[in-house]
């Protein structure tokens, strides 16, 4: 113990290195977990996204932290005649999103059953899926509480502890760590849309200067997203309602009603 309290204590550039090792990989794994929820709902799958600028684009969907991308199934050409196979949108480039439809008749057979039983757990989910929600609300509904905990934690560390000179020397890294994790709570907590999480919902999506109405299983909601599964949609492409699930924009799509 007393070697390892030696090592510390006069290896600074040793540990300087593994706290950024350190840093860096918490960072990696948080932000790879900060993915928004509802559009990881629909990654690996055909999706059709509508943008307020009335470009329709399909393909199959990647989400990562920082944007979505959707990989076409047949590259296309640009109007200049240069190739595409992918169209990525970033994250900052989310308020052009209308919505996200995942339609049925297009998903793989072992798709289907994937997404039956996401269906079944979603709708009017049981005790434990509630108990889980709730647990995780709890710790969005006191971030605040927990970041004066860790705060406190780490301030007696090094008060307290023989690493305490380490820790000092090294606040710009325990700082990020402590910012990487706190953010991984997230903050979407709606108490409207929370209690209303696997019931039948009426969603009013605004499309320009018209408000088409979508009723379907409300699955999940984030900051930016609402998630509704089992939805007859209707676009002005298709005269005859789809099966489908779908991600709309908050700022487009309101829940509206409770339908059941």
């Amino acid at each position: 113990m007393l070697k390892v309290i030696d090592f510390i204590i006069h290896n600074t550039l040793a540990i300087t290195v593994i706290f950024i090792i350190l840093s860096t990989v918490i960072a990696v794994f948080v932000r790879r977990m900060k993915r928004d929820k509802c559009l990881k709902d629909f990654a690996g799958d055909i999706i059709t996204l509508e943008n307020t600028n009335s470009r329709i684009v399909s393909g199959t969907l990647i989400v990562e932290s920082t944007g979505l991308e959707l990989s076409y199934l047949n590259p296309q050409k640009t109007p200049q005649q240069h190739p595409e196979t992918s169209y990525i949108l970033y994250k900052s480039e989310y308020s052009n999103i209308q919505i996200l439809v995942r339609y049925l008749d297009e998903l793989t057979e072992k798709g289907k059953k994937v997404r039956e039983k996401e269906l079944k757990q979603a709708y009017h989910p049981g005790f434990f899926r509630r108990l889980k929600r709730k647990t995780l609300n709890m710790f969005k509904a006191v971030r605040d509480s927990i970041t004066e905990l860790v705060n406190l934690i780490i301030s007696h560390a090094k008060k307290a502890t023989p690493a305490g000179g380490v820790l000092s020397s090294q606040d710009k890294y325990v700082s990020k760590m402590k910012t990487e994790m706190i953010g991984a709570v997230g903050a979407a907590y709606e108490p409207l849309l929370e209690k209303h999480i696997g019931n039948v919902m009426l969603l009013e999506l605004i499309k320009g200067d018209k408000v088409v109405e979508c009723a379907g299983v409300l699955k999940d909601y984030t900051a930016d997203f609402v998630e509704l599964m089992d939805v007859d949609y209707l676009t002005d492409q298709n005269p005859q309602p789809r099966r489908a699930d779908i991600v709309a924009l908050r700022k487009y799509g309101i829940v509206r009603h409770l339908a059941e």
